[in-house]
């Protein structure tokens, strides 16, 4: 009996076998592959942190840096050299592990990173390939940017004005911890930020913003940089809050160029479809009119 057509037409469409992969492991062979995936990146970073331990005060005094040139620019009242204190006998040790371990986490980032991808890739189609591949990197390209950023523009100012209340009857007692604190969580707050156009990109992508509306909320970004700045960097003092605010908002303005590339896109391939034309902003239509 020969085949009906309509039957034909009823099963179910399968993916491109050169795009997923034909084999599916069971459950228990993704645990273990998950297992082998968490050994090697945990490996990969004991390995890193103990080649970090070994070289931290190298590091710490790395961190130093920008202290230190601080701390010169007032020598006629604090002298030439920093000198930094420590609470307990324990403290130096504690600090030299904590920055060891943030080291160690930064340099096997590339290798856990590699795992976490050999993990979840075989799943993804190759066009989630390669945006996964490309906004990983981007973000990382971004985080270690913000980073630099802080370190070699946004520390020295800061240690520089927060230095500027000492004075003959007033002297400050650095603290190993406190400065490896401070610096740190400045470092990744500054990287955090610099994040902003990645998220605005993608919210260009799925359609939730345009770069008409992120015109229109330019002035309030200005004045919701500086309440971010505000509520990111752990000093209290206007110099690094003015110093996080402004990169705010250039990239957020630099976002508005890649959100208007990915918007035009999407606008003429809805155009090519035959989709519905998008909605236009009232500012636009009152300055027409």
């Amino acid at each position: 009996m020969a085949e009906r057509p309509a039957a034909r037409r009823a099963a179910p469409a399968t993916p491109p076998t050169d795009e997923v992969d034909a084999s599916r492991m069971p459950f228990l062979a993704h645990l273990r592959e998950l297992r082998d995936r968490v050994r090697n990146a945990s490996i990969a970073f004991v390995i890193a942190f103990i080649g970090c331990y070994i070289f931290s005060t190298d590091i710490y005094d790395w961190l130093r840096v920008p202290l230190d040139d601080a701390w010169r620019s007032h020598k006629d009242v604090l002298g030439n050299t920093p000198l930094m204190n420590f609470k307990s006998v324990t403290e130096p040790f504690w600090v030299y592990l904590s920055v060891s371990l943030w080291a160690g986490i930064f340099a096997a980032s590339p290798f856990i990173f590699h795992q976490l991808w050999q993990f979840i890739a075989p799943g993804l189609y190759k066009r989630e390939r390669r945006i996964g591949i490309a906004f990983a990197a981007t973000s990382a390209l971004l985080f270690i940017a913000g980073g630099a950023f802080c370190y070699y523009f946004a520390l020295e100012p800061m240690f520089t004005f927060l230095l500027g209340y000492a004075g003959s009857t007033l002297h400050p007692q650095l603290m190993m911890s406190e400065h490896l604190e401070l610096s740190r969580n400045m470092m990744l707050a500054f990287g955090a930020v610099f994040e902003l156009p990645l998220l605005i990109l993608f919210l260009a992508g799925i359609g939730l913003v345009t770069h008409r509306s992120l015109w229109k909320f330019n002035r309030w970004f200005i004045v919701l940089a500086f309440i971010i700045g505000a509520i990111l960097t752990p000093s209290p003092d206007p110099v690094a809050q003015v110093i996080m605010a402004l990169p705010m908002v250039v990239l957020y303005n630099l976002s508005i160029l890649g959100a208007f590339i990915v918007t035009r896109r999407r606008e003429r391939a809805q155009a090519a479809d035959g989709g519905p034309t998008p909605a236009r902003d009232e500012d636009e239509d009152e300055d027409e009119r």
